[in-house]
């Protein structure tokens, strides 16, 4: 049987705001771009638009940096008000240079500056207020939820992801992966499937939320591109509940701390 993957970034997402609603902006976005929603279709979203539309943009004018955060932040060359910021969000901080500090995030992975963001972020104030982006407090339970209001709405069931773009510590360059999902696996446990030459998968586990990020990233773009939501129809395998924790390497295996 043939297979086909289709992305499809959505059309005409507005700015996100605090509050605003994202199943009626992603639905409404669905029909401007065509697309009628089918069991088994993936939504990817973009960390920003759910940390906004929940609340979690801080305007630095408002944080005051402890003494831990000040001295961290002259070492690395980072707005200490920044890093009191990062330390509320890790549960602890792995390694230093000027310009990043490497955490374990509080949702259990390691990433760059908590995954603290700047970029496409602006208050809806005044012009000269400064805001950063935090994550969402729950990627997961966000996902549930709107999965779920547009299974109610629609009658249909879909896949929701939420992605982020990470580095990694072997390679150069960041990519998308994945930090939230609901009704899609997150990984694939492939031992014991047998190869074309009848040999018994021994050790391969495929992280294909993590594959189906990276590729919804492409879609997106990095920086103004605006189109932080990606429909995704034929994903290569059957849908099922996973969760963020099933793609974090516990720290015992976890050979580069």
């Amino acid at each position: 049987m043939d297979k086909k993957l289709t992305l499809t970034p959505l059309q005409n997402v507005p700015l996100i705001r605090q509050s605003d609603n994202l199943a009626d902006i992603l639905l409404s976005s669905l029909a401007e771009t065509n697309i009628e929603l089918q069991n088994d279709d993936i939504l990817v979203l973009a960390q920003k638009i759910v940390s906004k539309a929940e609340g979690r943009m801080r305007n630095l004018a408002e944080v005051s940096p402890s003494a831990r955060a000040i001295e961290l932040g002259a070492q690395t060359q980072k707005d200490a008000r920044v890093v009191e910021l990062m330390l509320e969000e890790s549960n602890e901080i792995l390694r230093t240079r000027v310009g990043a500090i490497i955490v374990e995030h509080r949702l259990g992975f390691v990433c760059a500056n908590a995954g603290i963001d700047h970029s496409n972020v602006a208050g809806h104030g005044n012009e000269k207020e400064e805001h950063v982006l935090l994550l969402p407090e729950n990627p997961d339970e966000s996902a549930r939820r709107l999965r779920e209001e547009i299974r109610l709405r629609t009658g249909i069931n879909i896949g929701v992801m939420i992605i982020d773009s990470h580095g990694r510590a072997w390679r150069n360059g960041t990519v998308g992966i994945c930090i939230g999902l609901s009704g899609i696996p997150a990984v694939m446990d492939e031992r014991g499937w047998k190869d074309l030459f009848g040999y018994t998968l021994q050790v391969t586990v495929v992280g294909i939320a993590d594959e189906l990020a990276a590729a919804a990233s492409l879609m997106m773009g990095q920086a103004a591109e605006g189109t932080p939501a990606v429909h995704v129809r034929g994903f290569p395998y059957p849908l099922g509940e996973g969760s963020l924790r099933e793609l974090i390497r516990p720290k015992e295996q976890d050979m580069f701390r």
